[in-house]
């Protein structure tokens, strides 16, 4: 089974930082694929990744429109970088890019 972990965070950290995590989800429970979002928003960072969950992931989903804090935990990963608008609209498109770069 595929795993993907995902950060999320827009430049308010207020509606599509949630909405991006939303999505992600959404369309990777779809697919039949295992993920786990961080969000990282006006509150601080919810819902952070253990290492495992990072180590064992085959990719990341980064869907930012700021800098992702604490971005060396996910060093040595493939990472797939989209902007969370695009999340917002098409959340499955999304996932399918991070698909293309497990193969």
């Amino acid at each position: 089974m595929t795993k993907i972990v995902g950060v999320t965070a827009c430049i308010a950290g207020i509606a599509h930082t949630y909405m991006a995590k939303t999505n992600l989800e959404k369309f990777a429970k779809k697919e039949g694929i295992e993920i786990h979002v961080e969000s990282q928003g006006s509150m601080g960072i919810e819902n952070r990744l253990s290492q495992q969950a990072i180590d064992e992931a085959d990719v990341v989903i980064f869907a930012v429109d700021t800098n992702v804090a604490q971005r060396d935990r996910f060093a040595d990963k493939k990472v797939l970088e989209v902007g969370t608008s695009e999340v917002v609209k098409d959340g499955s498109k999304t996932i399918q890019k991070a698909l293309e770069l497990c193969k």
